[in-house]
């Protein structure tokens, strides 16, 4: 009797791909779809089992299912020149009507009745389309998380935008007017804070002790003001930004 073929269909079919760098650990998925009208047992194997993990490595697929299997390559010294030899092994058999002991079923399985599929472990390092790509994101990401921060230079975060779009338009307005709100407000805080270092400087006296105090309570409640704005402007260009930045 000839050896049956696989029946699960296995997304990627043959290589499993998994790209570096390699100082972390780099998982890649291995999709089994099970396009039969009966319960498909399976198993996954590999020639070098201490150097992955696999979750789950074994069950039972119902029919029309699909169960999606992470095979985690451990952190490792790539050498480009050094092919991978690595392979897994995919064996499937059908389930009998009533599955108790998964182990059992393996063990006493006829050969004719089990169902394999190889795969090859293939190693990529990144390309630089890749890293620059990388860059790109973390470049844009940045100004972001300054101004979330309270960073005031990224309320000068340049936004590319069509001008035909009424709603862009007036998101753009708003911007304009929360950044120059926020400038205002930085500028009489620093003022603020300028006379209350003058005033320290000054003789004391009752007179000034007083208009000092007063000084004092409108720096430390103006003051207050600014990161309030930078929080609420934050999350409205943070919306912004996630919305027409890209």
């Amino acid at each position: 009797m000839s050896k049956l073929d696989q029946i699960l269909v296995l997304d990627p079919p043959c290589d499993l791909k998994f790209k570096g760098p390699f100082t972390d650990v780099v998982t890649t998925n291995l999709k089994l779809r099970n396009p039969s009208d009966r319960k498909v047992c399976f198993k996954v194997k590999t020639t070098a089992p201490r150097r992955y993990c696999v979750r789950p490595n074994s069950g039972v697929i119902d029919p029309g299912a699909t169960v999606i299997i992470s095979v985690m390559l451990q952190p490792f010294d790539y050498d480009p020149n050094e092919k991978s030899k690595h392979k897994f092994m995919v064996q499937t058999i059908f389930a009998p009507s009533h599955v108790s002991d998964m182990d059992s079923l393996w063990k006493d399985a006829k050969p004719d009745d089990l169902m394999d599929s190889k795969l090859r472990c293939v190693f990529e390092l990144p390309s630089e389309n890749d890293k620059v790509n990388d860059v790109e994101v973390t470049t844009k990401a940045a100004p972001l998380m300054n101004f979330a921060k309270g960073d005031s230079s990224a309320a000068t975060v340049p936004v590319t935008a069509s001008g035909d779009d009424p709603e862009m338009k007036k998101m753009l307005e708003k911007c304009k007017r929360l950044q120059s709100e926020m400038s205002k407000m930085a500028d009489e805080n620093r003022q603020l804070k300028d006379d209350g270092i003058r005033m320290r400087k000054m003789p004391r006296s009752d007179h000034m002790t007083s208009n000092s105090t007063s000084l004092l309570g409108r720096e430390a409640s103006t003051a207050s003001l600014p990161s309030l704005l930078v929080v609420i402007a934050a999350i409205f260009i943070g919306f912004f930004l996630g919305k027409f930045i890209l």
